[in-house]
């Protein structure tokens, strides 16, 4: 049923904003869909425009601006095939299904099929590195399979994507065997995550929406710290508010200081992550706020990028497994879903094995995955140093299962020591990694000692946000501050008289004793 406002406000607006003031009537509590139209659209920026200025890579966007495409996505039920008899526009705001399950972006396929994968791999090949708008995002280079109908000029990009394809040939060799073992850093970013690939898709079609005078004052979401960075940097950049729900004293410092840096209203909640999921959904029933966490399926399609990008990486070429870092399961979902896709388009032929890695202590994934599938119940999310996956109810649960199932995928878990030790194993070969990357490299490292990954399987661990986010666990490991755990990989700093003849001692005992490769 669409609505045209939201229940117990009525709505102004200027030119850019909108003022809330209480609204005695009774109306029904829930709006199933907010519909947004306009008969006057204009994709010029809301604000006043200045004095002219140079020309820059939006104006020659505009100038190059070819006919309309014949490309299209919609809402629709998850999982419900593509002859699903419910559908929504995207420019509608949608979060849940009529029978209250997720919803997954479609594309129109056929349409995608009427250009060969030959065309797809070159014209995706072809915009890699460049600077044009907006092109030059990893995101936005696959525009075509994102949102197709968006304009350019809608698009609020820092050219995110693109990130390196680490070849760890030390850490392969030397702690597994493997000699084809590959890191894709997705925490090499705009704001240090892998969470920049989808929050460039959502807030550029919520800036959409609000030139089609949707009723949208902001963007909300309940994050463990990187969610809550990309969404308030995104923001920032389009002149949009951005309201942040946090986990108090639950992330790191460097976490915190993001958001707020970029101008975010940050609520600090006495509560976990699934506790601050429960209020952004209640408050964005209830307020003109856009949710920007996973349960909305937009972000999943800049998240999907990644995946095209690593078999770009390798020329086109599949790897056997993919590892990603679980918490609250989209962005496994999103792997297989960016994969499916270059399958089904014929870019490829196969799809690489999953593997979903959680922590021991937030494991409701690896739970169900070891009762075969048959009794999924949420966890009450222990402390973990992967805080940004300290999630024990997590939304996405059906996706990621769709995903791992369809993938012929499995799930591992690592306990607090096994994930700061391949941290640390990992940080020593010249790696300077998240501990989510560590929960990964950690349920690695059990395949490989199992058998399950053989020693030339081509491998890429996906890297989800940036090691300097996480400073205070590594010095905590190297200081073996932490306690119940033996820190065997420690490396703290050695005190030294300042004399030439002790320094010599130091270096003499250390050189004699170093490990030779």
């Amino acid at each position: 049923m669409a609505a045209s406002s939201f229940p117990h406000y009525t709505l102004s607006f200027s030119s850019s904003s909108a003022a809330l003031s209480p609204n005695p009537r009774s109306v029904p509590r829930r709006p199933a869909v907010i519909s947004c139209t306009s008969s006057t659209y204009d994709p010029s920026p809301l604000v006043e425009a200045p004095a002219p200025l140079p020309k820059t890579i939006r104006d020659e966007a505009r100038r190059l601006r070819g006919p309309p495409q014949s490309f299209s996505a919609k809402y629709v039920p998850f999982g419900s095939g593509l002859d699903s008899a419910e559908s929504y526009s995207l420019d509608e705001i949608v979060y849940r299904s009529r029978s209250g399950g997720l919803l997954d972006v479609q594309h129109d396929m056929e349409a995608l099929k009427s250009f060969p994968g030959a065309y797809w791999r070159e014209l995706f090949d072809s915009r890699v590195g460049r600077t044009t708008w907006p092109y030059g995002s990893g995101v936005w280079s696959k525009k075509e399979w994102v949102l197709p109908e968006i304009d350019s000029d809608d698009i609020v990009s820092a050219f995110e994507g693109n990130s390196n394809l680490f070849w760890a040939e030390r850490f392969g060799k030397q702690f597994l065997g493997m000699n084809d073992l590959w890191v894709k850093h997705c925490g090499i970013s705009h704001t240090g995550s892998f969470k920049d690939l989808g929050m460039t898709v959502l807030v550029s079609q919520v800036n959409r929406l609000r030139k089609l005078n949707c009723p949208v004052v902001g963007v909300g979401c309940a994050s463990t710290g990187d969610t809550s960075a990309a969404l308030s940097a995104y923001c920032a950049a389009a002149g949009i508010p951005s309201i942040v729900f946090l986990p108090a004293d639950k992330i790191s410092m460097a976490q915190l200081v993001q958001p707020i840096a970029n101008g975010a209203f940050v609520l600090s909640i006495d509560t976990d992550f699934d506790g601050c999921m429960k209020l952004i959904r209640e408050v964005t029933s209830e307020l003109p706020i856009y949710l920007a966490n996973s349960l909305n399926s937009l972000r999943l399609e800049g998240q999907k990028t990644a995946a095209v990008e690593i078999l770009q990486q390798f020329d086109w070429e599949v790897p056997d497994w993919v590892i990603v870092p679980g918490g609250n399961l989209g962005n496994i979902y999103a792997f297989y879903k960016g994969f499916h896709m270059c399958k089904e388009l014929g870019l490829v032929d196969r799809m690489p094995r999953l593997v979903s890695a959680q922590a021991a202590n937030a494991n409701p994934l690896y739970l169900y995955y070891k009762s075969g599938w048959k009794d999924f119940k949420p966890v009450k999310a222990m402390t973990t140093f992967a805080s940004a996956i300290q999630i024990g109810d997590p939304v996405s649960i059906d996706r990621a299962v769709y995903a791992l199932k369809n993938s012929d995928g499995i799930v591992e878990e690592a306990t607090e020591e096994e994930l700061m030790d391949a941290m640390a194993q990992a940080d020593s070969t010249g790696m300077f990694i998240c501990p989510h990357t560590g929960v990964a490299l950690a349920a690695l490292i059990k395949l490989r000692n199992r058998g399950v990954i053989r020693p030339t399987d081509r491998t890429v661990v996906v890297s989800t946000a940036h090691g300097l986010k996480f400073t205070q666990s590594k010095i905590d490991y190297h200081s073996k501050d932490i306690k119940d755990m033996a820190c065997r990989l420690a490396n703290p700093p050695v005190s030294v008289k300042a004399d030439f003849g002790s320094v010599m001692d130091v270096l003499k005992r250390h050189l004699n004793s170093a490990p030779k490769y």
